[in-house]
C-alpha cells in the first residue's frame, strides 16, 4: 500500500493544497478532494482518468470543492477528446448521493455524463474494494454534520484517516493499531481549537491507538508557526511525520 499526500493544508493557504490523499492498494482511489489538490494529482503522473471510486470525509469545501473541476474535465475528456474511462463510484456520509444530484443538476455541463457515475451513502459498516477493505466511522467535528474517518486495509497493512475531527473515542477505535494514521492538526497545542485536534491530542490518538506511525496534516496557518511535530512528540514516542505535498510514503 502507498500514500500520496496531495493537500495537507486547508482552504486558503499561502504553501499548500487542502485535504486530498491518493492511495495504492489493488486499487487506485482518493480520499478527500480540497482545492489544489487537482494540479498535485496531475503532477504525481498517476492517470486520473482511471481512478475508479472516491471518498469524502464530509462537505467542507476544503474537502471536496476540486471533485467538481475533476468531474466537468473528465467529461470534456469522455465527450470531446475521444477519452474513455471506467464508471466511477462517489461515496461519503449520509447526504452524498442528495448532494451532488441536485448540485450537478443545476450546474451546466454536468447533466449527461459519457460514462457512469455512481453515488453512495455510507454508514459505519465495513465493505471491500476488490481486495482493499474499508472500514468507515463516524467522527465528532462540527455539531450537526456527519463526517467520517476511514480506514484502509490490505495485504495485511493498515492506514487511518481522520478526516476532520475532534478528539473522539470512536476516532481512536478507528486508528487501532494502523500501521500508519493520518490525522487532522489543524491548530498548534498552544492555540487550540473546538472542532478540530490540535498537535497534542494527534499525539495522545497515536499513543493510544498504538499506531506504527502517525503523519501531521491538514493545517492551517497559524500552525506553521509553531513546533506541532515537538508537541505532538509530548504524548507519542513513535515516528512523527509532518506532512507536505506530494509526499509519497510505502506503508
Amino acid at each position: 500500500m502507498r500514500l500520496t499526500i496531495l493537500g495537507s493544508g486547508t482552504n486558503v493557504h499561502p504553501t499548500r493544497a487542502a485535504a486530498g490523499y491518493l492511495i495504492h492498494t489493488d486499487q487506485v482511489m482518493l480520499l478527500d478532494f480540497g482545492p489544489r489538490t487537482l494540479m498535485n494529482l496531475v503532477k504525481t503522473g498517476v492517470n486520473r482518468h482511471r481512478i475508479t471510486h472516491i471518498l469524502f470525509s464530509h462537505f467542507h469545501a476544503d474537502h471536496f470543492s476540486d471533485f467538481i473541476t475533476y468531474l466537468f474535465d473528465e467529461i470534456i475528456f469522455a465527450k470531446f477528446e475521444g477519452g474513455s474511462r471506467p464508471p466511477l463510484t462517489v461515496m461519503g456520509p449520509p447526504g452524498t448521493s442528495r448532494l451532488f444530484r441536485t448540485m450537478f443538476g443545476l450546474l451546466p455541463g454536468f447533466d449527461q455524463t459519457p460514462f457512469p457515475i455512481r453515488y453512495r451513502d455510507l454508514g459505519n459498516r465495513a465493505f471491500r474494494i476488490g481486495a482493499t477493505t474499508i472500514i468507515p466511522t463516524t467522527v465528532l467535528h462540527v455539531p450537526g454534520l456527519h463526517c467520517l474517518g476511514y480506514r484502509v486495509e490490505y495485504q495485511g497493512r493498515a492506514l487511518a484517516y481522520s478526516g476532520d475531527s475532534q478528539y473522539c473515542s470512536p476516532l481512536v477505535r478507528l486508528c487501532g493499531d494502523a500501521d500508519l494514521a493520518v490525522l487532522d492538526c489543524s491548530f498548534p497545542a498552544s492555540r487550540p481549537n473546538p472542532v478540530h485536534l490540535h498537535a497534542g491530542q494527534c499525539g495522545q490518538v497515536a499513543r493510544e491507538a498504538g499506531v506504527g506511525r502517525l503523519i501531521l496534516s491538514h493545517f492551517y496557518p497559524i500552525a506553521e508557526r509553531y513546533d506541532v511535530k515537538a508537541q505532538a512528540g509530548e504524548a507519542f514516542d513513535g515516528q512523527i511525520t509532518k506532512a507536505k505535498d506530494l509526499l509519497r510514503i510505502k506503508i
